[in-house]
């Protein structure tokens, strides 16, 4: 997927705003982080990547 990149920086974006205005703990951002790490092992990884990359695709696409 080309957009990784991007999409991690959303993400990472994303969970600074929550921390900063939304009273994120230390501990809730680590267990999101673990939750990630195991799920990457797991066999739903290629389905989670696919499911990833047509959604940034439908949301990127230029159909009017």
């Amino acid at each position: 997927m080309t957009v990784s990149v991007p999409l991690v920086a959303i993400l990472g974006l994303a969970v600074w705003l929550a921390w900063r205005y939304m009273g994120l703990r230390v501990w809730h951002a680590a267990l999101c982080l673990l939750c990630g790490f195991f799920l990457a092992a797991t066999s739903a990884a290629p389905e989670i990547r696919r499911l990833v990359a047509v959604l940034v695709n439908a949301l990127t696409s230029s159909q009017p």
